[in-house]
């Protein structure tokens, strides 16, 4: 393969913005190149590979004719930054990779093909530059990209003639004669391909051409001659070398299985999102294509359907020794869910399929309790979803000692995807079978239930033998104690809380819809009206014809679709001229993003009149929870239509009163805690307004003359460090000079220079560890800390300042949460948990409960960690979550 050429294609082919990491490094050519890689492993499956790359744009051609590819532009710096890491792919996988001073990667190519196809190997070229088409014969096609990266046309002795109408022998001199404006070489004015086909055709080599050039007549053939000397050239630079000197012939170049635990990682770092790319690229190594064909041994499943009567049966003689693995289908519809199959496996080899709509009495009582027998072991994939479903039939699932989708978290927390298909082929070198891979939903495995089954078993097994590689791996990275104290409770509260949900004023939501839509139609009216026509706000391409052509606005930064209307750009236009089309668009995209929540808040809410989210335990890399169908921490805070949009949250039939409480400035104090800072901790013990305090530090001003504008400096700053903000980036958010931002933090670390120094040292031992750790022991590791690119590494130091303190934020939220909730219990309140937003959890507060719930949420939020600047919370309670704000 052609690495050079094909990941530059990639480069091009696929959009920057839907491949980057966290950090901020592009991987649109590394997944295209890999992508196009793992599809011919798979559809030409080749005994021998390697891959070939340019050294520089230095080379014998370049010393032959100094002019050659002079035309190109600079590499962009994000495609460099790209062969970087993806040489380390391929070192991961035991790719072969060339690249020899002096050539470019199509001499390598040559070489490598020749040699090969001498020693009777039957070769394909993978590229995306047609120079090596000379190259073909019976024994060597080529696979050329015609569309993106996802398209090969194979080219043949054949399909060569078909398409040029010459023999690949005759390709070079085609080219010559053609030039090639990529890379500089002129042609002859007035001939294009057809004419040079002709010629070649005409007069057989081109060779022959130059020695009979006055016999070509007409204008075409004064050119030529006139063009001799620069198509004679041409001519030897378009020939290939095929005798490069190389470490390794073509015999070396078997290919090897991969180092699994080394692309790993590779991989987690690049974060690439698409759930299938692993599995695509793993379904391809030849460790595991050996694994198939002589499986392991203990992997063998010996499954059962059961029928009526015989589960309680199956339950007393495989569920009371080691952990069962479970697996589970499941229905979901307005909220609730209901189980369709279930599918139990042993270690030993037994496992069980049922269905629990066809249970006997006998046989739901035995599968209930043992569900409910916390020292009957289990481990699930994702426990929280089967805890939720398994509530709406009267089953508590108690016991779970490893849930396979929260350890592959805990173990790499940067990753995109906890499917279970794709940690099997990782950790166990395991592809499940199709139906059971699908899992998580409603399965449709057609009417043969004895293969329904066998998948759903398999993958019970799978999930069991994953537990264990997972198991291990949690020891050795010091989360066993954070996935049983921490995470496995907070999912059996999410579980309930999803369930219980929060009662919607559906008439409320509505009325809430309707002034946002009036509100972007004014929005609309006004945008045009400022213009003079009407124009598609939603279209970034008219948008951007508007404001720089038509009006010609100052420009903005350039991307490769344009200069940029994101909201920074538009406010910073509105700053910058006097005209209203960029404030009315602001207003616009406001408008229209509140209307959407609306719209998607509405949709959720369910029969029962109750809005039942989802919590994520698996997204955010710091351990902090997320929502999604609706996602609740899309709507605002501090404004007054987010305010509104909350008096659509009420309490329902039974109970009294919403209660809510929030930790006030968590990171900060986690801040000053871990930064062992004394005037920052004293700041937070002295009775007074922090941020006042810090203030009155930094700017050496009593008190009480610290003004508006000290105070928003001091707050954006402080927590501005909190996330690891830079100089820069708190210029940009405070509206003023970079200096005048570096000024401020040098003040700042002047007085609490204890800041100064956990930040610093924070990245440093992050840089010699690779990971970052909060006080509970969560890890975040950032393998770009020791990156050469300057880009990705800064973004890798912000991450390692960031992670400590909001992980930690994260993990007090979660304690406190379990905490609340069991005190609720052991009081025997009928209050109740049911939802948690940012730092603040809301409460269902049963009639006459209140003040007692207040204490108790006080005494045990506070009390969830003891840090140096004690945690303090503020605690309100009303009829609707706005209302009972504080």
């Amino acid at each position: 393969m052609d690495g050079h050429s094909l990941a530059y294609r990639a480069f091009f082919a696929l959009p920057a913005e839907n491949f980057s990491t966290s950090t901020g490094q592009q991987t649109n050519a590394i997944y295209g190149f890999t992508s196009m890689l793992a599809n011919t492993l798979r559809d030409e499956a080749p005994t021998h590979f390697a891959v070939a790359f340019d050294v520089s744009r230095k080379t014998w051609r370049s010393e032959e004719f100094a002019e050659y590819k002079a035309n190109r532009s600079k590499t962009p710096d994000e495609f460099r930054g790209q062969v970087e890491l993806l040489g380390e792919l391929l070192d991961a996988m035991r790719v072969k990779r060339f690249a020899v001073e002096g050539f470019e990667a199509d001499d390598v190519i040559a070489t490598l093909a020749t040699r090969a196809a001498a020693d009777g190997f039957t070769v394909s070229i993978v590229t995306g530059d047609r120079d090596c088409l000379q190259l073909v014969t019976d024994d060597v096609t080529v696979l050329y990209p015609t569309k993106g990266v996802s398209e090969l046309t194979r080219f043949t002795p054949a399909k060569v003639q078909e398409k040029y109408g010459l023999s690949p022998s005759q390709y070079p001199d085609f080219a010559a004669l053609r030039g090639d404006p990529s890379d500089n070489l002129p042609g002859i004015p007035g001939v294009g391909e057809k004419t040079a086909a002709k010629w070649i055709n005409q007069f057989g080599s081109f060779a022959e051409l130059v020695e009979r050039a006055e016999e070509v007549k007409g204008k075409a053939g004064q050119n030529l001659r006139d063009h001799l000397e620069s198509v004679k050239l041409n001519r030897r630079l378009t020939e290939l070398e095929r005798e490069v000197e190389l470490d390794e012939g073509p015999a070396g170049l078997v290919r090897q299985p991969y180092d699994t635990e080394a692309l790993q990682v590779v991989l987690d770092a690049l974060e690439f999102r698409h759930p299938n790319f692993r599995e695509r690229l793993f379904a391809v190594d030849p460790g595991a294509v050996a694994e198939e064909v002589e499986p392991a041994e203990g992997i063998t499943v010996d499954g059962t359907v059961l029928g009526d009567g015989e589960l309680a049966g199956w339950l007393a003689e495989h569920g009371s020794g080691g952990p069962l693995g479970m697996a589970v289908v499941a229905a979901w519809k307005q909220g609730t869910g209901s189980v369709s199959e279930v599918a139990l496996a042993t270690a030993e080899g037994p496992a069980a399929w049922f269905d629990p709509a066809q249970l006997d009495e006998a046989d739901e009582k035995a599968f209930a309790a043992w569900t409910a027998d916390a020292e009957r072991p289990k481990v699930l994939h994702d426990a929280k979803s089967a805890m939720r479903v398994f509530a709406d039939h009267g089953w508590r699932i108690a016991g779970v000692r490893v849930d396979t989708a929260l350890a592959a978290y805990l173990v790499t927390p940067g990753r995109r995807s906890f499917a279970l298909d794709g940690l099997s082929v990782e950790y166990l070198g395991r592809e499940l079978a199709p139906a059971a891979a699908e899992g998580g939903g409603q399965l449709a495995f057609g009417t043969d239930e004895q293969a329904e089954a066998d998948a759903l078993m398999s993958k019970a097994r799978t999930v069991l033998d994953l537990g264990e590689a997972l198991g291990r791996r949690l020891e050795e990275v010091g989360a066993a104690e954070l996935m049983r104290d921490l995470e496995l409770p907070t999912s059996e509260l999410l579980a309930r809380m999803e369930r219980a949900g929060i009662c919607a004023d559906r008439d409320w939501l509505s009325q809430m819809e309707r002034q946002f839509a009036d509100a972007v139609e004014q929005a609309v009216a006004a945008a045009h009206a400022s213009v003079g026509h009407e124009f598609n706000l939603g279209s970034p391409k008219q948008l951007q014809e508007v404001l720089f052509g038509e009006l010609g606005l100052p420009k903005t930064k350039k991307t490769k679709t344009g200069w940029t209307t994101d909201a920074d750009a538009l406010a910073w236009l509105a700053g910058q001229t006097e005209h209203e089309l960029p404030v009315q668009m602001l207003r616009y995209r406001e408008q229209q993003k509140l209307r959407s929540t609306v719209e998607g808040l509405i949709k959720t809410v369910s029969a029962d009149g109750r809005i039942h989210t989802t919590y994520n335990q698996t997204v955010a890399a710091t351990g902090r929870l997320s929502s999604t169908d609706p996602n609740l921490q899309n709507i605002p805070v501090r404004t007054d239509e987010g305010r509104a949009i909350r008096r659509g949250f009420r309490v329902g039939d039974g109970y009294a009163s919403l209660l809510t409480a929030d930790y006030s400035q968590i990171e900060l104090r986690v801040m000053a805690h871990l930064s062992e800072d004394a005037g920052l901790i004293e700041a937070f013990t002295g009775g007074e307004d922090l941020h006042d305090t810090v203030a009155s530090h930094v700017f050496a001003v009593p008190t009480g003359q610290v003004d508006p504008e000290m105070r928003r400096k001091i707050k954006a700053m402080s927590y501005g460090l909190a996330y690891g903000l830079s100089a820069f980036g708190l210029s940009q958010q405070l509206g003023i000079a970079p200096d005048e931002a570096r000024r401020l933090m040098d003040d700042y670390f002047e007085r609490f220079g204890g800041v100064r120094d956990y930040l610093r040292r924070t990245v440093d031992e992050a840089r010699a560890t690779g990971y970052t750790e909060t006080i509970m022991g969560r890890r975040r590791y950032l393998p770009d800390l020791t990156s050469d690119n300057r880009q990705r590494r800064e973004m890798a130091e912000r991450m390692a300042l960031n992670a400590p303190i909001q992980g930690t934020a994260a993990d007090i939220v979660k304690v406190a949460m379990l905490r609340v909730d069991e005190a609720l219990r052991a009081e025997r309140l009928s209050s109740r948990m049911l939802l948690q937003v940012h730092d603040e959890i809301v409460l269902e507060v049963a009639p006459g409960e209140r003040e007692v719930c207040e204490e108790l949420v006080r005494r045990e939020m506070t009390g969830a960690v003891s840090l140096r600047a004690p945690l303090a919370v503020s605690v309100g309670s009303g009829a609707d979550w706005e209302s009972a704000a504080h």
